[in-house]
Parts: C-alpha cells; sequence; structure tokens
C-alpha cells in the first residue's frame, strides 16, 4: 500500500510556511510516499514563483501543479522551463510554456500527475476538460503505474461529472480552486477515489485566504479594494489517499485538515 498527500491551494506565505514546516513530519508519521500540492495562490495569493517553487521542493514536496493563476506572476512563463516537478494545466494551449504532466516515482512506483481547467465560469482560456483527459490518460499509458487528476473548477457539477467520466481509468480526481473543504470523499464504484475540494492550506480566518474587511466592503459598495492575504488560523488542507501497488486502485481517500 502507498500512500499519496495531495494538499490543496497553497495561499501566500502563510500557506508556504505551513506546507515548509509540516511536509517533512507528515511524511514520517503518516506514512507518505508522495506529497502533490497545487502552489497557484503561493505568491502572495496569485500565482507562483521561481523560489517559491523551489522552496516548496527542498522542504519535501514531490510535485506542483497550478491552475488558472499559472500566469498571474511576471517572468514565470519563462521560469516555469528552468525548473522541474512543476506543471501547468494540461487544456491550456499547446503553445503554453511548461510541462502538462509530471511523473513521480517511489520505491518502484510510478504516479502521474495532470491538471485540467474547468470551463464553467473559468476566465482563462482552456480546451473540454473531458477530452483533454482522455488525451492525457491515453497518452499516459505504459509510463506510470497510477494517474492522478486534478480538476481546478469553479462549478461542483463539472468536477463532479469528471469523476464519473474517469471513474475506473484513473487512480484519483482531485478537486480544486474553491478553497472549501468538501465532505463528500470517496472512493466510485470502478476505483476511483474522488473529493469535490480538496480545500486550501492557508488563512482560515478570512474570505477563501484574504483579509475580510476589505473583501466584506466590496460586497456592500462595489468599490476596488486591495486584498491582502489574511495571516490567521491557518491550516494545512488536503486529501491523503491509500493506494493498492498491485491494482493502482485507490483503497481509502480522507480529508486531512492540519492547524498550525
Amino acid at each position: 500500500m502507498l500512500k499519496l498527500l495531495f494538499v490543496g491551494d497553497i495561499v501566500g506565505r502563510p500557506g508556504r510556511d505551513i506546507v515548509i514546516a509540516q511536509a517533512a513530519r507528515l511524511r514520517a508519521e503518516l506514512g507518505i510516499d508522495f506529497i502533490i500540492a497545487n502552489g497557484e495562490n503561493s505568491a502572495a495569493g496569485s500565482g507562483i514563483t521561481f523560489s517559491i517553487a523551489r522552496s516548496l521542493l527542498e522542504a519535501g514536496v514531490d510535485a506542483i501543479t497550478l491552475g488558472d493563476h499559472v500566469w498571474d506572476q511576471r517572468g514565470w512563463e519563462s521560469d516555469i522551463t528552468r525548473i522541474e516537478r512543476v506543471c501547468r494545466p494540461a487544456n491550456l494551449p499547446a503553445s503554453n510554456p511548461g510541462w502538462d504532466h509530471l511523473i513521480i516515482e517511489t520505491r518502484g512506483f510510478r504516479v502521474a500527475v495532470f491538471t485540467v481547467l474547468g470551463r464553467q465560469f473559468m476566465g482563462l482560456k482552456a480546451d473540454c476538460p473531458f477530452l483533454c483527459a482522455d488525451r492525457m490518460i491515453e497518452q499516459l499509458r505504459g509510463q506510470a503505474d497510477a494517474i492522478v487528476v486534478e480538476v481546478h473548477a469553479e462549478a461542483t457539477s463539472e468536477k463532479i461529472a469528471l469523476g464519473w467520466h474517469l471513474d475506473g481509468r484513473v487512480t484519483a480526481v482531485l478537486g480544486t480552486h474553491t478553497h472549501v473543504p468538501t465532505a463528500d470523499a470517496c472512493i466510485l464504484p470502478k476505483g476511483t477515489a474522488f473529493i469535490c475540494d480538496v480545500g486550501m492550506t492557508g488563512p482560515y480566518a478570512s474570505v477563501l485566504g484574504r483579509q475580510v474587511a476589505p473583501v466584506l466592503g466590496k460586497f456592500i459598495d462595489g468599490l476596488p479594494r486591495r486584498f491582502e492575504v489574511a495571516t490567521e488560523d491557518v491550516r494545512l488542507s488536503g486529501a491523503l489517499i491509500e493506494i493498492s501497488a498491485s491494482m493502482a486502485r485507490a483503497e481509502k481517500i480522507e480529508l486531512l485538515t492540519v492547524r498550525k
């Protein structure tokens, strides 16, 4: 049996700090073989930088995925080609730089991971996530023992539909983007682990990681404000999955929450 931890959207310095502080301890205490983390909000809440990606990898994260804020930081379109174990969403235009998937290995077991962006209520130009996932699975056939698909999407219906679409063909379908952990972790009938959203890694005394007052003010009067990353009630949130090495199917999935 192997264990994989998928860490939800890392938000700003508070999110980075708790991952860096906890990664090695969690790996040792829980017997985790793989740690994958979504890092698309790790730079002041929007995007990622070369130095941040490197610090997360050096702390024990095996692979970093990204989402719709992938290009928010200046220069990242060049830096993404300079650092291994970071991938951009697979259903972005093929002309976009960076890797569309990653393969990580431990104890002779290979896990492939890729992200698809949803298209409901999302602004970034992306191809159909269902057809892209089909293509990626075919492409990865024979290259990996297990496939983990991250669906970075706003609509719960789109995430759930993708889970059913891929049931039995991948090891896990894990939702991100909405920053709120959901209570629907399960093993689908054909053996695929699913959760609609693994939650946010960052400050929960906030509105999705941002300071409450400016967000609340914007809702009330509509005036523009700067949304700084909050700092209190910092938690690491993710999905912990047990994978049968012989069958490459998920045996268990549970939501994991660690407080600072």
